[in-house]
């Protein structure tokens, strides 16, 4: 019997506070739709779906006549399904871990650090920081999507500054008359002062800020009824302090920017660039790490001395945060999204109701697919078998594999692929 290359995963399931509940996650949905056996329980939060080898959510094979039970068991026994580059430029490991996420409440504001950095902190404190490696992101939206992401231009947190008191109160005068005064023809001026304004709130006093958010979300709470709010972005500064009360990150909202994606774009997460997500659904990519460095709007342990110091303080516009896919020259059905760093990248592929035979293409690297919309059957020289695909498979093909998808929908299909394009 020929070596088996091509086969369906069972995904791991990570039930965080902040997920959303039971049928109302997409992470939920794509479960149930790909496995009617799964019992989904309505007041469980379905956070996320991990595809991939990560020891604290190893996918397993689906596919009995496979010895291992584990992607990560049958990837170290087969390192060569990598690809050649991918398995040397990464050390035998598949260098990404694929995710679809559901987000009902904020996640913490945090940032991951850089290669250099990481080491540094995985060295002095492993407790927190489990790995030495960087771990940038990418999100797709599947749903409309949002999300803080790197900071705003400096009119915006200067605007924001003069209407918040409660805010202005948190930083002190010097600081934010320095950064009133800072000039856009002074880049590193500006970085300077915003470095000091955001670092004195971060750490200012908990009795502190607490008044002062009490303080503002009353009187936000007061004007709602009427008039607009937006010039302290009001509606979104009740809805988090709603969800983590007295937490100091709801103050960052008037410095982050507030990032809006409609289903296919995508917010791509570099080292050091603050974020948070706040709510929505998603497809995520990032290379396979755990290190996170938090500051708020979390319950879980907070750094909030090493986020300050390791941020990346370039004010851009929310817009420059969208990162652009590119549609395949070879495959006018496929949209590549290749952020600049070599661990992963992601294709969407959309195929019209059109199209009854469809070619995956082989690449010279691992890649995991997922289904969103639509069913086919799947085959391949290196399948055991025919698979049957419907919103919520999951398939792991290995490097240089190709599948032909003979579509059974009327609708035709959405696929994401994640891999590695060295």
């Amino acid at each position: 019997m020929a070596e088996i290359r091509v086969f369906p995963l069972s995904c791991a399931v990570q039930n965080y506070s902040w997920g959303k509940l039971g049928l109302e996650s997409e992470v939920a949905k794509l479960l149930s739709s790909g496995d009617p056996l799964v019992q989904i329980q309505p007041d469980r939060p379905y956070a996320e779906l991990w595809m991939g080898a990560h020891p604290r959510g190893d996918a397993i094979i689906r596919d009995n006549r496979i010895p291992q039970k584990t992607l990560g068991q049958w990837i170290a026994d087969n390192p060569v399904c990598l690809g050649t580059k991918v398995k040397d430029t990464f050390q035998g490991q598949l260098p990404f871990l694929f995710k679809v996420l559901s987000v009902d409440t904020a996640l913490s504001i945090q940032a991951h650090p850089n290669k250099e950095l990481a080491a540094k902190l995985h060295a002095q404190f492993p407790e927190h920081y489990p790995d030495a490696n960087h771990k940038p992101e990418m999100a797709i939206a599947l749903t409309p999507f949002e999300g803080l992401c790197g900071f705003r231009p400096v009119e915006e947190i200067v605007s924001f500054l003069q209407n918040v008191p409660e805010l202005r109160a948190l930083i002190g005068e010097v600081a934010v008359e320095q950064l009133e005064r800072s000039g856009s023809d002074d880049p590193r001026g500006v970085s300077a002062a915003l470095r000091v304004c955001f670092t004195r709130l971060m750490k200012s006093e908990k009795k502190f800020f607490v008044d002062q958010l009490n303080m503002l979300v009353k009187r936000i709470s007061q004007e709602e009824e009427g008039k607009d709010t937006s010039g302290s972005n009001g509606e979104l500064l009740l809805r988090l302090h709603s969800q983590y009360p007295g937490d100091i990150g709801c103050f960052t909202i008037y410095f982050l920017n507030l990032v809006k994606l409609e289903p296919g774009e995508a917010m791509f997460l570099g080292a050091n660039e603050p974020h948070a997500y706040l709510r929505g659904d998603c497809v995520e990519c990032m290379a396979c790490s755990d290190n996170t460095v938090r500051a708020g709007l979390t319950p879980k342990f907070i750094d909030v001395l090493t986020l300050c110091e390791m941020l990346n303080y370039t004010p851009a516009p929310s817009s420059s945060k969208i990162f652009p896919a590119v549609q395949s020259q070879l495959d006018p059905n496929v949209y590549v999204y290749d952020p600049p760093v070599p661990d992963f990248a992601i294709m969407r592929i959309e195929i019209p109701a059109s199209i009854k035979l469809y070619l995956i293409s082989a690449i010279d690297s691992a890649s995991i697919l997922l289904v969103i919309q639509g069913t086919a059957v799947g085959t391949s020289t290196a399948a055991a078998s025919e698979m049957s695909l419907c919103r919520g498979s999951v398939l792991f093909i290995s490097a240089n594999e190709s599948i032909s998808l003979h579509l059974s929908s009327p609708d035709g299909m959405l696929l994401f692929r994640a891999c590695c394009l060295l």
